[in-house]
């Protein structure tokens, strides 16, 4: 693949960094404000309850996103067009993940359809 040219490369060094800063700061406020809640398996637990505050203002899977913006950023940051295609790997990944996640959480959670309606999925605003 062809290297990132001069400034283009620069600026997309320093949009990497703050894209990856930006996205450890979401995921661990996400990890903070999800607590006990928190599972590394999709399905929710037993006495969960459905948290839509903090993180979960701005994205309904926070965790997932600011994960995604790491992945996004570190190919920024490295000029690297196979770094950011690995990135758009894991973000279809977390995208039918959080899916089947999503069924579930509607079953446990009869608030969550409408929680879904107000916040994006992955992307905050956007999508």
């Amino acid at each position: 693949m062809p290297a990132w040219g001069g400034s283009y490369g620069v600026m997309a060094s320093w949009g990497g960094a703050i894209l990856f800063g930006a996205g450890t700061l979401l995921a661990a406020v996400g990890v903070w404000n999800l607590g006990r809640n928190l599972t590394p398996l999709p399905c929710p637990k037993e006495h969960a309850q459905l948290i839509v505050s903090g993180a979960y203002r701005i994205v309904r899977h926070p965790i997932y996103s600011g994960i995604l913006f790491m992945a996004f950023g570190w190919g920024l940051w490295l000029n690297s067009w196979l770094t950011v295609g690995y990135a758009l790997l894991l973000f279809a990944f977390f995208d039918i993940k959080s899916r089947y996640e999503e069924r579930l959480l509607v079953e446990k959670f009869k608030e969550y359809t409408s929680y879904r309606m107000r916040v994006r999925k992955l992307i905050p605003f956007l999508y």
